[in-house]
């Protein structure tokens, strides 16, 4: 019998770990099992958009206990009847298909977009997606992503995903073929250090998509849900996509995502599509507690308003220390250090009690709860300030 040497020991290392234990959050605060409290602005990857154990979902999910946890899919059941008219009452699509990850929900998508293709459009198959998007860790999804880093990953991969660059109309024409079926893309490249399309790319990519009959599939498994302002991302700039994938602040801090598609495009038949624990109404009755929460106007308004905030606060501290341009929207921001510094900032900001996320080395990405107060932004900023100060990496301007 093998017996770990340290409790560590018994999880997979796939990613590098600080060696604590987090073991109780609220709101923007998390707390290891020494007692030390964190401040954070990843909040599980722009999951925990209430913040950490929000009173709704908590509330939400003890009362569906009691009540159903599963029936399994092949039953209908009331929180995901009941999340899934949310979803479209909010939104320009028509039917919804409950799934437990973003990357399955882009499966999904992709499942999706292919079957269109084979009943509606000559089998085609193609799929164009963008240089250093990222659509999960399945294989297809992967194929699906522009990350370099999955370039020599689990050959062979799924073919069938040209790639065009983003906010390049011309770059995503050329690549339009009697094989193409769909053009898949995220409103904003998180993973890649959140890099956001133009509202105007979005329209001409719609435009464009239309006039050769070609699906628009929107991934705002980042940006969905209020993240950036809007209950969704491509409500910026006033465009109806023909599919959509949620994930993340959907759930709130439990796994639930969603594929999303008008009824033109939903075209899966009995058997195509499934999953055991896909719309159970334990993980519906959290996603229904969101919903009814961030969907609020004046909710939203405040994810704006922040947003700026945020934002502007980080402009100061650029300027202050010399460094590049803030990029993104809403509570999806970063942070250009221009120099690869971004993993010693993590590291000092992480000592002193701060969480902050290095999508790539010179970058630094800002996911607060998207009920952060101003209070709790200035505390990460002085943080940010010091951190900045001691690594001695960016210069001090007037």
């Amino acid at each position: 019998m093998n017996i770990a040497t340290h409790p560590f020991d018994s999880l997979m290392n796939i990613t590098a770990r600080p060696p604590v234990v987090f073991v109780r959050g609220e709101g923007s605060f998390v707390w290891d099992d020494s007692g030390k409290r964190y401040l954070d602005f990843i909040q599980g990857w722009a999951v925990n958009c209430l913040g950490h154990s929000p009173s709704a979902v908590a509330e939400a999910l003890a009362a569906q206990a009691k009540l159903l946890l599963t029936p399994s899919p092949a039953f209908y059941n009331g929180p995901s009847l009941k999340l899934a008219k949310a979803l479209v009452d909010h939104s320009c699509f028509d039917q919804v298909f409950f799934t437990n990850s973003g990357a399955e929900a882009n499966e999904g998508a992709i499942k999706l977009a292919r079957k269109y293709g084979a009943l509606h459009k000559n089998g085609a198959l193609e799929i164009i997606t963008f240089e250093g998007g990222f659509h999960g860790r399945t294989l297809a999804t992967m194929s699906a992503s522009g990350k370099k880093a999955f370039e020599p990953l689990f050959e062979p991969k799924v073919s069938g995903f040209p790639k065009a660059r983003l906010n390049e109309l011309a770059s995503v024409q050329r690549l339009i073929t009697d094989k193409t079926v769909a053009v898949m893309l995220e409103p904003i490249q998180g993973e890649a250090g959140v890099w956001p399309t133009t509202d105007q790319f979005l329209r001409d990519l719609r435009e464009l998509t239309s006039a050769h009959r070609l699906l628009l599939i929107v991934d705002e498994i980042q940006t969905g849900i209020g993240r950036t302002g809007k209950l969704f991302h491509y409500e910026h700039a006033d465009i109806a996509p023909d599919i959509m994938t949620l994930g993340k602040g959907i759930g709130g801090g439990v796994p639930l995502a969603a594929l999303l598609a008008t009824k033109a495009v939903s075209c899966f038949e009995h058997g195509d599509q499934g999953g055991t624990f896909n719309g159970n109404p334990l993980m519906c009755a959290a996603g229904l507690a969101i919903m009814q929460h961030v969907a609020s106007p004046d909710f939203l308004k405040s994810v704006a308003d922040t947003g700026l905030y945020l934002e502007g606060e980080l402009q100061r501290i650029s300027a202050r220390h010399g460094l590049g341009e803030v990029r993104g929207r809403g509570l999806l921001l970063a942070l250009d250090l221009k120099i690869p510094i971004a993993g010693s900032i993590v590291t000092q900001a992480f000592d002193d009690g701060v969480l902050l996320n290095a999508p790539r080395p010179d970058a630094l990405r800002f996911m607060p709860a998207l009920n952060v107060t101003r209070e709790e932004i200035a505390l990460m900023i002085d943080c940010l300030d010091a951190a900045l100060t001691k690594t001695g990496a960016a210069r001090r301007v007037a």
